[in-house]
């Protein structure tokens, strides 16, 4: 996870990984970390770092200096890049493809971190050959700082490219990217069922299973709970005759 090293200049830092090293003396087995450390500020300005000291933390710190020291600028066109390239380290080799806004970055755990800390929201991306974590993000930093303008390649060439597929991709999810914000559904609090519905249960008069007449089903806790009982009219006798003398 990113973590906010410097907020002025708005540069976050995620430590790619941990390493541990022993090396065994007289009295025992002395242990030493190092970390690796991508910083970036989403921006187009991305660095690796790599720092080695006794403790993780110094270890970390060392290599967040290390990665502030080697930041480059990356070229990118609308939270994408603007082509196609592979970049290459030692045995690992990873692919970067441009995507059209609203794909996300398709990439694993370091490859990811390189590239959104560079300011990348959308790319594909495939990894080839090794998959060592230091050269995967050498790899992913290689192909990052090679990637060339449309400017660029087109004075090279001498003529005027026009407009690129990925130029057209971007215009294209500008256009269809919902603009109308979602309306939040109110929730309903418990309280507000207390009581009600099937499951109450019939508290302060209100009834359980819903309006029967008035009747309640479940019974309240009270004496205004309970509905009052209708008075039934005595049987009259069926002898109306008078005794006998």
């Amino acid at each position: 996870m990113a973590e906010f090293l410097e907020e002025a200049s708005g540069l976050e830092s995620t430590t790619v990984g941990i390493y541990r090293t022993a090396a065994t003396v007289k009295g025992g087995r002395r242990f030493s970390f190092a970390a690796l450390v991508v910083v970036g500020d989403r921006n187009g300005n991305v660095g690796l770092g790599y720092g080695k000291a006794p403790g993780v933390p110094a270890a970390i710190e060392k290599a967040q200096k290390a990665a502030k020291k080697q930041m480059k600028r990356v070229n990118l066109i609308g939270g994408t890049i603007p082509h196609e390239i592979t970049g290459r380290f030692a045995a690992s080799k990873v692919k970067l493809i441009p995507a059209s806004p609203g794909t996300g970055v398709i990439a694993g755990g370091t490859v990811r971190a390189v590239l959104e800390l560079a300011g990348v929201r959308d790319c594909l991306t495939k990894s080839m050959g090794s998959n060592n974590q230091k050269n995967l993000s050498k790899a992913a930093m290689d192909g990052l700082t090679s990637i060339a303008t449309k400017a660029t390649i087109a004075e090279l060439r001498g003529v005027d490219l026009g407009e690129t597929i990925v130029e057209e991709k971007i215009k294209l999810g500008e256009r269809y990217a919902p603009t109308s914000t979602v309306e939040r559904v109110p929730v309903k609090k418990k309280e507000d069922d207390r009581g009600k519905g099937r499951g109450g249960k019939g508290r302060g008069g209100q009834q359980r299973g819903g309006n029967r007449g008035g009747q309640q089903r479940g019974g309240g806790r009270g004496p205004q709970a309970q509905a009052p009982k209708a008075e039934q009219p005595k049987p009259e006798s069926q002898d109306n005759t008078p005794a006998a003398e």
